[in-house]
């Protein structure tokens, strides 16, 4: 008796995702209440800064001050805990954990094309795909609201990343697993679709943003962040953001802790493949400095390491940069991996379609203050742009909103049951118009939760640098 051909049978994720609806029906995903025992947002952010370096949190804080969507990105943590009450179909997939606006950006594939993609895997753990969904949509209403747009411009921003979402998700439950691995958004090519739409300004204004991408590498970073020293370059000092070592620590300490800093490349050559140890082992590092990165991440131990190749002219930065719990663990359950930075490796690897060659990790079991400290190592700059969120005008929130939920709809594919999200989600809107509504009311809490923080930096409860 003929069968049914293997290419037309119903993936079993299917079923699952339509029985998903009864427990946690779409339109339920436009709720959020906040709960009577939430945390107080300014409690959380002294309960982080426990574990950072003491003088570089008033920047963090200070950084947070600058606007309600500056401040979100700086909410994992807060969020995360108000996510663990919302509905949740419980399908659950590799997430990159922190999926706002600002954490989407192009960057250079190994083959050297530009690609856009999720770039910020520090609180990355599998977990419900919701979260990463409202995320992403909250950060569009909230950044909508500092730019002045109207409340209907704002929902359809957010219906049209969540539609792009939905739409791309059962694009990819049509696939060929094989092709779905390999999906990507080329920059170059995105690019020109969208200027034979665009005027001559236009055109022009993305014409010149690949080229600051392709700019933004190790050269530039050899430019920018060093000066010559006796011949051989060593990264310039500009407190507090970035600080060589000969600064940090007492005088005459220097050398022992730069070399004590450049062994911790050893651990990390450990975990790199064959292939990836014999590029790196073509470099050698001649100094190392500490560098302020980010908004959430300040004031977590953040060091970049200058190599050279062939000579001056041959730079590599490297960052490492410290791991810590991701924020979503005490909801989402701890990491299966016990070493921090190999759970951001390794999330990255799986949600991103093109990543960095020299992507590793290390655990020291010994830092400079003698705690044990896991770390992960990347790039500092290859290639890399993100969207300039505080000047996009009001008619491209739509545009990039679809490209980013695009993006987060193939890395969930990649590393979870598509099938499932796909049959879940369907073809309707019921879910696009159910975020729509969450992320305004979720804009309405990070809007009181802004003004905590701002009435904590006024009374003196938290520190904040406003000059960085």
């Amino acid at each position: 008796m003929a069968g049914r051909p293997i290419g037309m049978k119903r993936p079993p994720g299917a079923a699952r995702g339509k029985a998903a609806r009864a427990g946690a029906p779409r339109s339920s995903h436009a709720a959020w209440v906040r709960a009577a025992d939430r945390a107080d947002p300014v409690d959380v952010l002294l309960a982080q800064a426990q574990t950072r370096m003491p003088e570089l949190v008033p920047i963090r804080h200070g950084r947070m001050l600058r606007s309600p969507s500056a401040f979100f990105r700086g909410t994992a943590a807060i969020m995360a805990a108000d996510l663990a009450a919302t509905p949740t179909s419980g399908i659950r997939v590799q997430l990159c954990g922190d999926a706002h606006l600002a954490n989407f950006g192009a960057f250079a594939a190994p083959d050297r094309s530009l690609v856009f993609d999720l770039n910020d895997f520090d609180e990355t753990l599998p977990g419900p795909w919701e979260w990463d969904v409202k995320r992403l949509a909250a950060s569009i209403a909230v950044t909508g609201r500092d730019r002045g747009f109207p409340a209907a411009a704002r929902a359809a921003a957010v219906c049209a990343a969540v539609g792009a979402y939905r739409q791309a998700m059962l694009e990819f439950a049509a696939m060929r697993t094989l092709d779905v691995w390999y999906a990507r958004v080329d920059v170059e090519r995105q690019f020109t679709g969208w200027s034979e739409n665009a005027d001559a300004e236009r055109r022009l204004d993305l014409d010149r943003a690949i080229v600051r991408a392709r700019r933004k590498d190790s050269l530039r970073a050899l430019a920018k962040l060093t000066h010559d020293a006796g011949g051989e370059p060593r990264i310039i000092s500009d407190p507090p953001l970035v600080v060589p070592i000969d600064e940090l620590v007492a005088e005459g300490e220097g050398p022992r802790v730069r070399a004590r800093l450049v062994s911790y490349l050893g651990l990390y050559a450990e975990t790199l493949t064959p292939d990836r140890r014999l590029l790196f082992d073509g470099y050698r590092p001649v100094d190392v400095a500490h560098k302020v990165v980010g908004v959430g991440s300040v004031g977590t131990r953040a060091w970049i390491v200058l190599l050279l190749g062939r000579d001056a002219a041959d730079p590599l930065f490297l960052q490492l940069k410290e791991a810590e719990d991701s924020a979503l663990a005490p909801f989402a359950g701890p990491s299966r991996l016990p070493n921090q930075g190999r759970r951001v490796v390794e999330g990255q690897r799986l949600m991103q379609a093109a990543g960095d060659v020299l992507l590793g990790w290390l655990r020291v079991a010994e830092d400079l203050d003698g705690r044990a400290r896991d770390y992960y190592v990347r790039q500092l700059w290859d290639a890399k742009a993100s969207a300039p969120l505080d000047r996009l005008p009001q008619a491209d929130m739509e545009t990039y909103g679809e490209l980013c939920g695009w993006t987060l709809a193939r890395a969930h594919a990649r590393a979870g049951d598509r099938f499932a999200i796909a049959a879940y989600l369907g073809s309707g809107d019921v879910f696009d118009e159910a975020l729509a509504e969450f992320a305004e009311t979720y804009a309405d809490q990070n809007a009181r939760d802004y003004a905590a923080l701002q009435d904590a930096v006024s009374d003196g409860t938290l520190a904040a640098d406003l000059d960085c």
